[in-house]
């Protein structure tokens, strides 16, 4: 309304759009048969179903309402403004998730990695989108005003169940992280707007969206979503997985040849031979084997099976799962077998005992590498 028909005492029409049931609380009328008509309880029931029906079938629903003030009546604070409204009617959005994410979502779950979403919609909607996604809902979403009656600890105690939070604001993304972390859980957040900062600051992993998100949520997230791609999450955690699969690999290969030569080095003296390996026998191996082969390593692709394999813990050490025995009995078997070939060669009165030695640990390290490629 123009300042003009105001001064000349025309009446102004104020818009109002929001969640339905916040809105119906705030009305007084219904907007039915060209005509504004009381807001009975029969009509809100009305009201209340139909947004059910829509929400249930995925869609976002906003409710509309309007007042008409007259000339008489000063604009106001929104609270003065937003009361006495009428209820005209609902819209309902369809936001459907990417063809991609569905399939992120079940790369994940295979890899032990579990998925929470965290919407501001109605429970109906975040449910139906859950269930569109193979997440879990386990029949409940819980919601911003159920998290407001919890206490931490009851909070600790719905987490592991419940992957589904609806009508639920960025201030309870805070709560929500803290409960999963307090359970042992290692959680990655996203998160775009100035309220998600604090929760992708408390996340063990912030991620925020490149292309949404605000400078304060990129400032406090460790990663950052240039195409705001769900899926993009998932392959990060594959490379990253790749990388630490790599790591251990070249430690294990390294270690264990090495531990071979000094075998060889250390044993050989001992049951009365000259020195085993010559120096230039020994650096030639060194740069063979720790060099060109160790480099391959670094480079190694993914395994099968590389998202299908539980989260490695970080509290574990680089020798987790058995690797620390596996470098023992590696190196001791190249050892061993460089020195059985060595020997024979050495009481056979061969000249070319060292050779054999050299050569049978050349071989043996290039064996190891084929063999250390796999996990399995």
């Amino acid at each position: 309304t123009s300042a003009a028909a105001v001064a000349a005492g025309e009446p102004r029409l104020v818009f109002v759009k929001g969640a339905v049931d916040g809105l119906l609380a705030l009305s007084s009328h219904v907007w039915a048969g060209g005509a504004a008509e009381p807001l009975d309880e029969t009509a809100r029931r009305r009201i209340a179903a139909r947004n059910d029906t829509l929400a249930g079938d995925g869609l976002r629903v906003l409710g509309v309402a309007a007042r008409v003030l007259d000339a008489s009546v000063l604009p106001g604070t929104p609270e003065a403004l937003e009361r006495d409204l009428i209820f005209l009617g609902l819209i309902g959005m369809i936001d459907p998730p990417r063809e991609e994410v569905r399939d992120a979502v079940a790369t994940c779950t295979a890899a032990g990695i579990r998925t929470v979403m965290i919407t501001g919609d109605h429970p109906l909607t975040a449910r139906t989108i859950a269930r569109e996604l193979g997440i879990p809902d386990r029949g409940r979403a819980l919601t911003g005003r159920e998290l407001e009656r919890m206490t931490d600890e009851e909070l600790r105690g719905v987490v592991e169940e419940v992957s589904v939070y609806a009508r639920v604001s960025p201030e309870h993304k805070y709560r929500i992280v803290e409960a999963l972390q307090a359970r042992g859980h290692v959680v990655a957040m996203t998160g775009d707007g100035v309220n998600d900062a604090p929760a992708l600051k408390r996340a063990d992993i912030g991620v925020a969206m490149g292309i949404t998100g605000t400078d304060v949520s990129k400032e406090a997230a460790e990663m950052v979503l240039r195409d705001d791609n769900f899926a993009t999450i998932v392959a990060a955690v594959e490379e990253g997985r790749v990388i630490y699969d790599n790591l251990r690999k070249f430690i294990k290969f390294s270690i264990a040849g090495n531990i071979g030569k000094i075998l060889v080095a250390l044993v050989g003296p001992i049951v009365g031979t000259p020195l085993p390996l010559l120096p230039l026998q020994l650096l030639w191996l060194n740069l063979l084997t720790d060099g060109l082969l160790g480099l391959g390593m670094g480079v190694e692709r993914a395994e099968r099976d590389v998202m299908r394999r539980r989260p490695q813990s970080p509290r574990d050490g680089i020798f987790a799962g058995g690797m620390a025995g596996q470098i023992a009995w590696t190196g001791a078997l190249i050892g061993s077998a460089a020195l059985v070939v060595g020997l024979w060669y050495w009481y056979a009165g061969d000249a070319a005992w060292q050779t054999m030695i050299f050569t049978t640990l050349a071989f043996a390290q290039v064996g190891q590498a084929l063999a250390v490629r796999s996990t399995r």
